[in-house]
């Protein structure tokens, strides 16, 4: 019963907060300078006032904001995220034709980030004052203060003119398929360097936090007993100490999802991948405001289930929250 209440507190939580994000995107958007008639003016050469007028009626942009709002959340409720203006094409379509580049993207760069980052940190946790500590700590600084555009962009002049043994750009080398494996290896070679750009802060961040939560179990009492007993040093440091520091890092990864989402918006701009990152670009540069509002809902969206999950993740990771 106390799970249930949990879970029923936490939909409707996320359920408030999607309609709120859903409310203040949509007005921060119209709000913002420019009109999708003057682009799609620009890309046809030119079009009469009395064309335009047809065109912000058939949009509905010649309709107040309060009404606008109105009837895009009831869209929205109703399943139905718009139709773009410059595709031409439902942006539920969009949306689910762009997807898997990015879930792609992401869960690379995901496990590549917690799985180095982790370990990295736990290296550094066994000896502090050591030179492997203090060059992981050095790293990890220079890691997490590098900007994901400026990584980049260094690892597409380095692999592009320097050492050109990988793709810089797109997701395949040629459209036509040649083999399922092969494809997997062309589509996996095109990953690389989207996935390491996008992992190299969050994996920077992860050695920190999971140096410092090392360090800081590793001097609780329940350390000193179970050495005291006698139990072996590996058994000690992986097994109860490591799972005691963890827990940081598993609310971290729930919590840092957003701004991975926001980081591959630069990572597909920057390598040409052809994800959400990159189609929410091309909107924002084509003032489409269906296809804008619909990327951000979905991301909205994605990003408050991520955080509910991680909370559930805690409360199964750290049986103290459950009989709290």
């Amino acid at each position: 019963m106390a799970l249930a209440g949990f879970l029923l507190r936490r939909i409707l939580y996320a359920a408030g907060l999607v309609l709120a994000v859903l409310i203040l995107n949509f007005v921060l958007i119209r709000l913002a300078p420019g009109d999708p008639t003057e682009t799609l003016a620009g890309q046809m050469g030119g079009m009469t006032e009395e064309i335009r007028a047809e065109l912000r009626q058939a949009y509905g942009l010649d309709l107040p904001m309060a009404q606008q709002l109105v009837i895009y959340v009831g869209r929205i409720l109703s399943g139905d995220l718009g139709y773009s203006y410059f595709f031409n094409l439902p942006v539920t379509s969009l949306i689910l034709e762009r997807l898997p580049a990015t879930i792609l993207l992401l869960l690379a760069s995901l496990i590549v980030s917690v799985v180095i980052g982790t370990t990295l940190g736990v290296l550094a946790s066994r000896k502090p004052q050591g030179l492997l500590s203090q060059l992981i700590t050095v790293g990890s600084v220079v890691g997490y203060s590098a900007p994901v555009f400026w990584t980049g962009m260094l690892l597409v002049i380095l692999f592009a003119s320097v050492f050109p043994i990988l793709p810089v750009s797109g997701i395949r080398s040629a459209a036509i398929s040649q083999g399922p494996w092969l494809d997997m290896l062309d589509v996996a070679r095109h990953l690389v360097l989207p996935a390491l750009s996008l992992a190299f802060v969050q994996m920077a961040q992860y050695s920190r936090l999971t140096r410092a939560s090392m360090l800081d179990v590793l001097g609780a009492d329940y350390i000193r007993t179970a050495r005291a007993k006698g139990l072996a040093e590996r058994t000690v440091f992986f097994k109860h100490a490591l799972r005691n520091a963890i827990l940081p890092v598993v609310t971290i990864i729930g919590l840092q999802f957003g701004n991975m989402l926001a980081g591959a918006i630069v990572v597909e701009t920057v390598f040409n991948w052809p994800g959400l990152g990159r189609l929410a670009f091309d909107s924002v540069l084509r003032r489409d405001y269906p296809t804008l509002l619909g990327l951000l809902f979905f991301s909205s969206f994605l990003v408050i289930v991520a955080n509910q999950l991680t909370d559930l993740a805690y409360r199964f990771v750290d049986p103290r929250i459950k009989t709290g």
